[in-house]
């Protein structure tokens, strides 16, 4: 009996041992209650932010990329609202080449209100083309990833050329004003050096106003959503991105802003003012009915030019309640509209340069 006692108390830790055995799960019973667990789990739900990034290949945590959306909230209509953008495009382009053409071909247009135009074409040429393109190919192809130094390179253009412009638009104000208040000093006060002057000045003003804005953003910590709600990149839609403080660039934006649009606004609007009121005083009703036209043509492109532009800088600021879609829309026409006007308004609508325009088009 003590032997069978002694046996008995041998066999019992193997038997626990081999309970232990069968009771711990082995590498192969983890790993297939893991597949299981997974297999019936349920994903944690991807974040907006995340599922946009993904659909382009980017992550969001990317220091050397920016995300272009495109007209927000109308992402299912990009590929409508591209013909638009391409027609518009393509028109302004042909129309702005054709004034360079004829303007530089034909002597007699070597004038200080024709090189006023072509430098105008110049700035609408130089505009569109710094955006449209790659707004076609976020449309077209999704292609909406912009690097930091690419949008910075095309907000600095973009920013200058449209300075420029509004410059080129106060001179062509007071070339009008002096053609019309002035004729015999015309050609004594405005020759074709006195305006490269101008345009160069209007050039140096135009740079050294927009440099500091890339200099700005430059030094801005940005957070990880780095999404431009627009086609391009604009100062103040890019300043909003950054997790740092953009007081100094939400004030030298409003500073440019009413340095540049307010006052050659009022330099324009003064100029017309007085071109109106000796219009007024013709006796000639032929004459005071086409100077009076041409007056408010001008207006008007210039007005389609200024409006949008001032508008986007002001909401960007205080439109708070704006869809986001009729900002980013009324942005573009502003980029757009006017170089389609433009060789219409100025080119076309002038008798000398039309007659020449119509040489090289009806030509046989």
């Amino acid at each position: 009996m003590a032997g069978c006692s002694w046996a008995a108390r041998l066999q019992a830790p193997a038997a626990l041992s081999s309970m232990h055995e069968k009771q711990t799960p082995s590498f192969e019973d983890n790993q297939s209650v893991r597949e299981v667990k997974d297999a019936l789990s349920i994903s944690e739900p991807v974040r907006p932010i995340e599922q946009l990034m993904a659909g382009v290949n980017l992550t969001p945590s990317d220091p050397r990329t920016f995300i272009l959306t495109g007209i927000s909230g109308l992402e299912s209509a990009h590929e409508w609202i591209s013909i638009p953008f391409s027609i518009s495009y393509i028109i302004g382009l042909l129309g702005n080449f054709m004034l360079l053409f004829v303007v530089g071909k034909e002597q007699t247009l070597h004038k200080p209100m024709y090189l006023l135009i072509c430098m105008l074409a110049l700035t609408d040429i130089a505009m569109s083309t710094f955006v449209v393109p790659k707004a076609l190919c976020l449309f077209w192809f999704s292609l909406n990833g912009i690097t930091v130094g690419g949008c910075l390179t095309q907000m600095f253009f973009l920013h200058t050329v449209s300075i420029m412009q509004s410059a080129i638009l106060v001179i062509m104000a007071f070339d009008r004003y002096v053609a019309i208040c002035s004729p015999l000093r015309y050609s004594t006060i405005l020759t074709n050096a006195q305006i490269g002057k101008l345009g160069l000045v209007g050039l140096i003003k135009a740079v050294l106003f927009t440099l500091p804005m890339p200099l700005l953003l430059s030094r801005l910590p940005f957070c990880a959503k780095r999404i431009i709600p627009n086609t391009y990149c604009e100062h103040m839609a890019v300043a909003k991105m950054s997790c740092g403080d953009i007081t100094v660039n939400k004030m030298y934006g409003l500073v440019i802003t009413f340095l540049v649009i307010g006052l050659d606004l009022t330099l324009i609007a003064l100029s017309y003012g007085l071109i109106i009121r000796a219009v007024l005083g013709i006796s000639s009703k032929k004459a005071h009915q086409k100077a009076l036209n041409t007056c408010i043509a001008h207006i008007f492109v210039m007005l389609m030019y200024y409006l949008p532009g001032l508008f986007s800088n002001l909401t960007h600021r205080f439109g708070q309640g704006i869809a986001p879609h009729i900002h980013i829309i009324l942005n573009n026409l502003y980029l757009l509209v006017p170089p389609i006007l433009n060789p219409i308004i100025y080119g076309v609508k002038t008798k000398e340069l039309r007659d020449k325009v119509g040489k090289y088009t009806c030509r046989s």
